[in-house]
């Protein structure tokens, strides 16, 4: 018996499979930011630690870490904090020591976070791992609530860290070392990703070479500001050097 091909054309069809849906920003950003927090581990711990044995109960240390967030600033913080130093010399310092977070506003991605209360606490948890988290072209794609969720993992990896650290300080004992260079292999760690996204453009990292040499010639005794000031005015030229020229098709 023959089909007819009205009834072929009756029988249902079985529809591809939906694709799988994709992870959550939250867990996007979890397992973005869970490199850095195991970073944050050692540097929190010695903060924590930093401040009980200054003298400041153990509170302090998350308090601090939640609401400045600064970082190596908080590191000396502590210290002034605890030879009740005036709070105009502790303005000052922050603002030395913070002032490269102006710079990060040049490329840091605030355009792609949404609301006014998004763009406040992104700016206010801007810190040093986010921008190069975030700058990356890995992350060209990334939505306001990754970026969002990212700058909120960091903040709490930092704050629950100090705050273990303090309940935690007198355990350590004293010729535990090498906890203070975590901070510098982080850096780095971050510097080579950064590189590594350049894909062959190098002339960043050539400009802070050429910068830091000049800087150690003519200012030798001011290297490091100066080499900051010449390597931004370096970023600053280049960026209105490439704008001016036209894109070819």
């Amino acid at each position: 018996m023959e089909t007819s091909p009205v009834a072929t054309e009756d029988r249902p069809r079985c529809s591809p499979a939906p694709p799988p849906a994709p992870h959550s920003d939250a867990h996007a950003a979890l397992r973005d930011s869970a490199g850095v927090g195991l970073a944050f581990l050692p540097l929190g711990l010695a903060y924590g630690a930093l401040v009980t044995q200054s003298g400041l109960e153990w509170w302090w240390a998350g308090l601090s870490a939640a609401l400045v967030f600064g970082g190596s600033f908080e590191f000396l913080l502590i210290g002034m904090v605890a030879a009740s130093a005036p709070l105009a010399s502790i303005a000052v310092s922050a603002l030395l020591v913070n002032v490269r977070h102006v710079f990060y506003t040049l490329s840091f991605p605030l355009h792609r976070v949404g609301g006014r209360l998004g763009k406040t606490y992104s700016t206010y948890a801007l810190c040093d791992e986010a921008y190069a988290l975030t700058t990356g072209e890995r992350a060209s794609a990334w939505s306001s609530r990754r970026i969002l969720w990212l700058q909120f993992f960091l903040h709490l990896y930092w704050a629950a860290s100090a705050t273990v650290g303090a309940l935690l300080g007198s355990f350590i004992p004293d010729r535990v070392t090498g906890l203070d260079f975590a901070l510098t292999a982080l850096f780095t760690v971050l510097a080579l990703d950064a590189v590594r996204d350049l894909r062959g453009h190098l002339a960043t990292p050539v400009l802070a070479v050429l910068s830091a040499l000049f800087a150690r010639l003519l200012f030798p005794g001011q290297m490091l500001p100066a080499a900051f000031a010449l390597f931004t005015a370096a970023l600053l030229g280049r960026r209105l050097a490439t704008s001016r020229t036209p894109r070819h098709a």
